[in-house]
């Protein structure tokens, strides 16, 4: 009798921005005052992969250029560490508040600064918040002449802020005016009658549980799942800036003293792996150094 088929690896990743970078902070933390404001991504980013370590995971994490500009041996502590290097562009600003040429600019740069850094090709990219949707495809052509072989930014689900709800539940590949790139969207869990991206902070809201299962649903289907994080959610001391919206005070402050822990658990009984291993890409980075 045949024997079963492979359980398929899991992606872990990680999106290395400090906490003044995030969208919900924006309108109190504007990017012209990020230099002056507290550093805690290369602690809390420390903390991250000590763990990671511990569990003998490796993931890919998507650097922010200007993450990388003030703190440029993150990218060297990554890379060492065994973890795939990959793309979170360089501003953080929502793609669907910038132009084709503004976004083309900001990628090649993003892209250029941490490949310099690194040594190596970078393979991946994400954009701030999952910020390509239905009227922003186009960043995906952009993307794919930049050089970039995949791109994980695309949820598909209802969110107010993101997600194309029809799209493609797996990895994909996508048809572009010349050429193609492969797609890794983001996953979703399921509760309370809604379907919520796996990750962020409504991992920290909701119970493991609903993470784990559904990584075994997607295991069950032969599939890869995709969990993503951010350093500052390890981070319960952070500062506590005033002037946010309620709505995004909760969003950013919840529950940041339960992550490290859910996701200590969450990583025992799965296999991880690197998107670009999970794609098929593993030796591309190397060779596009080469």
């Amino acid at each position: 009798m045949p024997g079963a088929p492979p359980i398929p690896a899991h992606a872990l990743t990680i999106d290395v921005e400090d906490w003044y970078h995030v969208e919900n902070l924006t309108p109190v933390c504007p990017p012209d005052r990020w230099d002056s404001y507290e550093a805690r991504l290369p602690a809390n980013l420390d903390r991250m992969l000590d763990l990671f370590d511990e569990a003998g995971v490796k993931t890919t994490c998507f650097v922010l250029g200007r993450a990388a500009e003030r703190h440029p041996e993150i990218v060297g502590k990554i890379v060492a560490r065994g973890h795939e290097l990959a793309c979170h562009g360089w501003s953080h600003e929502l793609i669907y508040r910038q132009t084709p040429a503004e976004f083309r600019e900001e990628t090649i740069r993003a892209k250029k600064f941490l490949e310099d850094l690194a040594g190596i090709a970078v393979l991946g990219y994400r954009a701030s918040t999952f910020s390509i949707v239905e009227k922003t495809l186009w960043a995906l052509d952009i993307l794919a002449e930049a050089g970039f072989e995949y791109d994980s930014s695309i949820a598909p689900l209802h969110h107010d802020r993101y997600g194309i709800p029809d799209s493609p539940k797996q990895p994909h590949r996508r048809e572009l005016t010349d050429g193609d790139i492969l797609e890794f969207p983001v996953c979703t869990m399921h509760g309370l009658r809604r379907t919520f991206p796996l990750g962020g902070g409504f991992f920290r809201l909701f119970p493991v549980s609903w993470a784990r299962k559904s990584i075994e649903e997607h295991a069950a289907r032969g599939q890869s799942a995709m969990v993503y994080l951010h350093p500052w959610e390890i981070d319960p001391g952070q500062p506590r800036v005033d002037g946010l919206k309620w709505s995004h005070r909760f969003r950013h402050y919840a529950r940041l003293g339960a992550t490290m822990g859910k996701l200590r658990r969450l990583l025992k009984g799965h296999r991880w792996d690197t998107m670009a291993s999970i794609l098929g890409l593993a030796g591309d980075a190397a060779e596009g150094n080469a």
